[in-house]
């Protein structure tokens, strides 16, 4: 067998066998999503509290990502990967022992570090490929964002059938299985060893450039969204629509199948039609959806000739689903379109921006579902979340107008003089 046949062999298994694990990293890091449901009946907390039960994961994984990056280039994506997957497994099991609140967010911190498997597996795999088929790799690894679909799928069977406490003794028992196939079918190459002398302080040095703070914002909606509504959607169909745990899984997974599955085919849209064209329908995508899922359901009473008539605005479940269905889609290809813009605009620095930009999607899917608790509280009205995603969206489409659309300023010298003679 020739050098470029084994290549080629090793390639797409470590592209095959880190996907997977990059699928149970993600449905590890969205556990609460669905045993945060009977844990919060258990512990009687209110939704400000439950945003912060459900997001304390996504804050370690958020926060690591940056130095789990400068590893991956020092040390290689084999050894960090599978000692990351294996630094999770203990903390998943007590999950299933904790019973007070502090408990859960201690043990989540610790459960989060799995979110931080994204920078460790996406340069592991694009190493392998060449330079035209990086983004192929990057894709498909990046559609283990699924994982969050699969957690949607899995939890609420063995939840139903056997208590919650069941669901993080099943999926530390998976995750254990996760280092072992990957150790034996991944591969390590010396070559790709990228010893980096940036530190993090250097790295957080690229947030004055203002492209970098635009790409974070784009990022902050498309994957921090994403994050925080995978997050919060379960026991929003529970509450909004009275459905069984089961059902709303089900229907939330619409929204999370194609938000992961579909981020490949953004990659390959983006390459097509460039960073720019498919980013601005993405945000103008999301203002439409969110602007239909903001509004409440609502009775008002008009009167007319024949007496006081009452009606009902407001989206069934159907409605409702088909709108996160399209979002997810949007944000698939946006997840995918904001890298693009980086790999365009830093190409010899596309790991410590990505680094950057991820950091800031993460730091999203932490502060949203908690700040949707925060809102339900306050005002109990639950579509609250989508009116605040709804503003996010409004920043970025105003911020992309500003910085990418309108070239040219008003009465600016490139400007084409206004005249009365056609």
């Amino acid at each position: 067998m020739s050098d470029d046949t084994t290549k080629t062999r090793q390639a797409w298994s470590v592209l095959i066998v880190s996907t997977w694990s990059f699928t149970v990293c993600f449905m590890v890091w969205m556990m609460f999503g669905v045993i945060g449901i009977p844990i919060r009946q258990m512990l009687d907390l209110n939704a400000t509290q439950f945003g912060l039960l459900t997001a304390t994961p996504v804050l370690t994984g958020s926060l690591v990502r940056v130095p789990l990056g400068i590893w991956t280039d020092r040390y290689g994506g084999r050894i960090v990967m599978a000692l990351l997957m294996a630094a999770t497994v203990p903390a998943i099991w007590l999950m299933a022992y904790a019973t007070q609140f502090w408990h859960f967010l201690a043990i989540g911190l610790f459960v989060g570090l799995a979110g931080g498997s994204f920078s460790v597996g996406t340069p592991y795999v694009a190493r392998w490929f060449p330079k035209h088929r990086q983004g192929m790799a990057m894709g498909v690894y990046g559609a283990g964002n699924s994982g969050s679909a699969v957690n949607k799928f899995v939890a609420p069977v063995i939840l139903v059938a056997f208590g919650w406490q069941m669901v993080p003794q099943v999926y530390a028992a998976i995750m254990a299985g996760t280092v072992l196939l990957f150790w034996l079918f991944s591969h390590s190459d010396p070559a790709h060893l990228v010893p980096s002398q940036v530190s993090f302080a250097q790295q957080l040095k690229a947030l004055k450039d203002p492209k970098v703070l635009k790409y974070c914002q784009y990022y902050s909606i498309v994957f921090g969204g994403y994050v925080a509504l995978a997050l919060w959607m379960v026991q929003y169909y529970i509450g909004e629509y009275g459905l069984d745990i089961r059902v709303a899984a089900l229907l939330a997974a619409c929204f999370s199948l194609p938000g992961g599955v579909l981020r490949a085919v953004g990659g390959v849209l983006s390459d097509k039609y460039g960073a720019h064209t498919v980013t601005w329908w993405v945000l103008w995508v999301s203002w439409i959806c969110l602007f239909l899922l903001s509004y409440p359901q609502t009775q008002f009473t008009v009167t007319t000739v024949n007496g006081p008539q009452t009606f009902h605005i407001g989206l069934n479940v159907y409605a409702f689903t088909a709108l996160m269905f399209v979002l997810g889609v949007a944000w698939a290809f946006g997840k995918a379109s904001v890298f693009k813009y980086i790999a365009d605009d830093y190409p010899g620095n596309i790991g410590a921006i990505s680094g950057i930009v991820g950091l800031a999607g993460g730091l999203g899917g932490f502060v949203l579902p908690v700040l949707f608790g925060v809102l339900l509280d306050v005002t109990g009205i639950r579509s609250s979340a989508f009116m605040l995603l709804y503003g996010v969206v409004w920043v970025s489409l105003i911020w992309m107008y500003w910085t990418e659309v309108r070239q040219t300023e008003v009465l600016g010298r490139h400007a084409k003089p206004f005249s009365l003679q056609g």
